[in-house]
């Protein structure tokens, strides 16, 4: 058996409720597999592909990837939802990402999608065809040829040429983004289809410009620093009203029927930058900025306040009238992942992940207790409560430290991102010298000293604004892009998905605990993490699936992102977030091949082995993996296809070269054939691309992991 199935095993298999633990097996030919698929295949020659070496060197010399959504044989796919269709008065956004199914009885069911962000080339092929309109992109990209593609668009006069097509472009682009309902119902094949209705809306990046009973309200103590009149920088006038929601990224249910929704990389959009009080820098501080390749700050033209985005949003999708809302007592930052634990009795614990290079994983614990789980009353449990940020020591145990006015500065050895030390201009500084951060924590003994408020409550909010840069002068650990994180219904653990342990300018992950095979770092193949409580503020940490190649003592995937355990409890479920820059070669130089979603059964011949159930289209993410009650439908969101090419013209296509290694270590050239671009959904040559939303099914009706007859 690899080592690093064996390391799966010892986690997924000891004390978790006696799962079956496989033999010792070996790799090739004639594997046992808990499985009732083929393997799709990858690029990559893998245990589970039932190939002998000289077969592997056979298979593997000449490749094709095809712009498809390849699936085993036994299974269908039929899409759902694609951008550009109509969704309630709007339609169905741009780059979808988390699904989150709420069945309602009667084969009835209600669709939450997420909207993160734009992809400037296809969102500008596809746009006409999506919706029927045109964009001024190429006029702006004109305008602003000569000023670097960047302009601080909120002092344009209102009436200036220039600022009407690019709040245009801007306004269309914020639309495309945030949430939406779609609600569905089962055809009397048991096939889902669309059932529009009225609980079908969109919640979009400008939702409740001009409309102040449609602005997304705030809870918790950051809306004491928002309502406040006196303030160090920018006031939007808005009070504890927010304007929509955007990069919506990752997400949640609640036992109690709402969708929590995070939005992660709002720098891109918003200055992320605050004030000691809390208050946002001005939109000047994030320009307008399109070119062909970039579109960002488009908070800029409408003058957001960056303070309110980067928060955990919770909405009702049953419920069209509800606003939604945004809790600040999770903490700001870039919001990835949210796992909620509500036990009656017990204070309601909620988990979440800051996806950003040297990022933190988070604990947010109530003040009050869940009395009946399912009871919607739950929400307000998230509206006090005390935020805490993981420390990871190297021996397997952690602690969580609550992020508090009264919590010590502490930081760890530099570099590091500080709240700059000159309160006054606010914003962070860099820090790399080890007497420069024991200076620093001696002048700011406590979090408290970094933030201002007239009271402790409007300081803990302010410190939430900030609570990325908070936690790094408290000390917590750096991970490695937590993208997701799931509670193993049958232990209560928590399983993370750390996406990616490579360094950045903005952090880097702590070296000893984001090892690769045989303790290499940095590690850009990512992990899976298994979290178990140990008790008030402890728990204990071990890694049980590592990403990279076998031959490097990987299970074969990289970069794990959004996670999800079958119904039944058979296996864990993954997709795999490799960037598009590293799918056309940077960094890993695209060995992989296209994202795709990957089966580890949990018990079985089979356990612990990780097996591909599908590959994406040309330059796509798969993203938000979702099952039906019964198990029999797997919802999946295509995100950006075709994001660095665009549109495949002419059915292009063509040669890379790599060498791989078969399974017996013996390495081989191999020439492989890949798109320029895509073509998905439609498949026709030429077609723009467009993310959508599949449904995923066996086609003798059964659950996807049953066996076939």
């Amino acid at each position: 058996m690899d080592l690093s199935r064996r390391r799966f095993l010892q986690l997924l298999g000891v004390g978790t409720g006696g799962l079956l633990i496989a033999p010792a097996l070996g790799s090739g030919a004639g594997i046992p597999r808990a499985l009732p698929f083929a393997p799709v295949p990858t690029p990559l020659p893998l245990p589970t592909d039932g190939l002998n070496p000289a077969e592997q060197r056979r298979r593997y010399r000449v490749v094709e990837v095809s712009d498809r959504l390849e699936l085993p044989p036994g299974y269908r796919q039929m899409l759902l939802a694609v951008w550009g269709d109509p969704v309630g008065r709007g339609r169905f956004g741009f780059n979808n990402d988390y699904l989150a199914l709420r069945e309602t009885g009667n084969g009835g069911a209600l669709l939450t999608v997420n909207f993160e962000y734009i992809s400037p080339l296809p969102w500008r092929q596809g746009f006409s065809a999506a919706t029927g309109r045109t964009l001024p992109y190429d006029a702006v990209v004109a305008a602003l040829a000569d000023r670097g593609g960047r302009i601080d668009a909120s002092q344009l006069a209102a009436d200036d040429p220039l600022a009407r097509q690019i709040r245009s472009l801007a306004r269309e682009a914020l639309t495309d983004l945030g949430l939406g309902v779609l609600r569905l119902r089962r055809s009397g094949s048991g096939d889902w289809e669309r059932d529009p209705g009225p609980e079908d809306r969109r919640l979009t990046g400008l939702e409740g410009l001009g409309d102040p009973e449609r602005q997304l309200r705030s809870t918790g103590p950051a809306a004491r620093v928002f309502q406040r009149r006196q303030r160090r920088g920018y006031d939007d006038g808005l009070g504890d009203r927010i304007i929509g929601t955007f990069a919506n990224c990752a997400g949640g249910r609640t036992p109690w029927g709402t969708v929590l929704s995070a939005e992660e990389n709002i720098q891109s959009q918003v200055p992320e930058e605050v004030h000691a009080d809390g208050s946002s820098f001005p939109p000047a501080a994030r320009p307008f900025e399109c070119t062909a390749k970039n579109l960002y700050g488009l908070g800029n033209p409408f003058g957001l306040a960056g303070n309110k985005y980067g928060w955990m949003v919770e909405i009702d999708p049953a419920a069209p009238g509800d606003p939604g809302r945004k809790h600040t007592a999770l903490g700001r930052f870039r919001h990835e992942a949210v796992a909620v634990r509500a036990r009656a009795g017990e204070p309601l614990v909620v988990y979440s992940g800051c996806d950003r290079r040297g990022g933190h994983l988070y604990r947010y614990e109530s003040r009050g207790r869940v009395q009946d789980p399912s009871d919607r009353g739950n929400s307000a449990l998230l509206t006090d409560g005390t935020l805490a940020g993981a420390v990871f020591h190297p021996d397997g145990t952690g602690e969580w430290r609550p992020l508090r006015p009264d919590t010590p500065v502490a930081p760890l050895a530099g570099p590091v991102l500080l709240p700059h030390s000159d309160r006054s201009r606010g914003g962070v500084e860099r820090l790399e010298q080890a007497e420069a951060i024991r200076a620093y924590a001696r002048r700011f003994p406590t979090l408290g000293d970094l933030y201002d408020g007239n009271d402790d409550q409007e300081r803990l909010g302010a410190l939430l604004i900030d609570a990325h840069y908070a936690a790094n002068a408290a000390g917590i650990t750096g991970t490695a892009r937590p993208e997701d994180t799931e509670l193993d219904p049958r232990s209560g653990d928590l399983l993370v998905a750390f996406t990616s342990g490579l360094a950045s300018d903005e952090g880097i992950p702590d070296p000893r605990i984001f090892r690769g095979p045989w303790g290499r770092t940095p590690w850009n193949e990512g992990w899976i993490m298994r979290l178990s409580e140990t008790g008030p503020g402890r728990f204990r940490w071990q890694m049980v699936a590592t990403g990279g190649t076998p031959a490097d003592g990987g299970l074969g995937f990289a970069n794990p992102d959004n996670l999800a355990l079958d119904p039944g409890g058979d296996a864990l479920w993954m997709v795999s977030d490799i960037g598009t820059g590293e799918l056309n070669g940077d960094r890993n130089g695209g060995a992989f091949g296209n994202n795709s979603c990957w089966v580890i059964p949990l018990a079985g011949p089979g356990a612990g082995q990780a097996t591909c159930f599908a590959t994406g289209p040309m330059e796509c993410e798969l993203t938000g993996p979702e099952f039906s009650n019964d198990g029999r439908s797997l919802f999946l969101a295509v995100q950006h296809p075709g994001e660095a090419h665009g549109r495949r013209r002419g059915m292009a296509r063509e040669g890379r070269a790599f060498t791989v290694q078969t399974s017996d270590g013996q390495s081989l050239d191999q020439l492989r054939w890949v798109p320029v671009g895509s073509n998905w959904p439609a498949g026709a040559a030429d077609a723009e691309p467009r993310p959508g939303v599949v449904v995923i099914r066996r086609d003798d009706g059964r659950p996807l992991l049953a066996p076939f007859s």
